[in-house]
């Protein structure tokens, strides 16, 4: 019997290797959303418009969940070596992820209930100075998603079952939850200058609150997706993708079995496997890994 030593000694560092770059461009739009989100909030206070208030504290919801991915990095880094941590900090990103869809989820029903209140009973609504809003909040949100879809697979939302699951599985959530946000904003701001405008030209005031119960059904839709995903990993969703490849590349040549498999994920692009095989006598940790 071979008395060969075997290294098996590895970190933990399982953060992904665009962790750094990620963070970064969360800060840049989190800086962006705070400064929107003050001007809008103290030109609405000097102005009088309740518009311009709106609009700044819903600015205020999304700078707060944007502020959850970047706070999710920081952590994450800060606690990669620490020995508190089985698996390191890979998951901190997909914590801030799951929390932020709660965030949009809320977000969703907020802007459900108004619209339908809105529905019922229409409001005055300030045309110029609320198109000229939305027209800001859109640009600002254009920017945020051109800084953040560098590092961004831009599969934000789509219901594509097994298939979106596999592939979310190995991308940063915690980015991805930011960019559903600004995303969502983005929506939130092309379907109000759409509906503005028709009410301006058209009288159609109704269009305005429609338009809302519309945006917030597809924001829903997007949160419980990013959602969905994140709970999975959070969890140790077993990837059955994953699982049978790593049966196939195991058991292949013939002269072993996986009687037992436990495969999650640790961290972006990162996995972790327990596995039990049955085998020949040839058949050693070695030649399995």
């Amino acid at each position: 019997m071979s008395n060969a030593y075997i290294d098996f000694s590895h970190d933990h560092m399982f953060l992904g290797k665009s962790h750094e770059e990620n963070a970064k461009r969360t800060l840049w739009v989190v800086a962006l959303t705070v400064v929107m989100m003050v001007a809008e909030i103290t030109a609405g206070y000097l102005t009088g418009s309740m518009a311009l208030l709106a609009d700044g504290f819903h600015m205020a919801t999304h700078a707060g969940a944007l502020g959850i991915a970047a706070a999710a990095y920081g952590y994450a880094k800060r606690h990669a070596s620490s020995a508190r941590y089985s698996f390191g900090t890979g998951k901190v990103g997909d914590l801030g992820g799951f929390a932020s869809a709660l965030i949009l989820g809320l977000v969703s029903l907020g802007i459900a209930g108004e619209s339908l209140f809105r529905l019922f009973q229409p409001t005055q609504v300030q045309f110029g100075t609320a198109t000229f809003i939305a027209i800001v909040g859109l640009a600002v949100n254009v920017v945020s998603a051109l800084l953040l879809s560098g590092g961004h697979d831009h599969h934000h939302g789509h219901d594509h079952g097994h298939d979106e699951s596999h592939h979310a599985h190995g991308h940063d959530n915690n980015l991805r939850s930011a960019y559903v946000h600004v995303i969502a904003d983005a929506l939130t701001s092309v379907l109000a200058i759409a509906a503005l405008l028709a009410g301006r030209y058209l009288g159609w005031v109704w269009l305005d609150p429609a338009m809302g119960i519309v945006g917030a059904v597809v924001i829903a839709r997007w949160a419980w997706s990013l959602m969905r995903v994140t709970a999975g990993v959070l969890l140790d969703q077993t990837d059955d993708h994953v699982a049978e490849e790593i049966r196939e590349l195991v058991e292949q040549p013939g002269d072993a079995s996986i009687i037992d498999l436990h495969v999650w994920q640790v961290g972006p692009q990162a996995r972790a496997a327990i596995v039990s095989v049955l085998g020949s006598p040839a058949v050693n940790a070695e030649n399995i890994r």
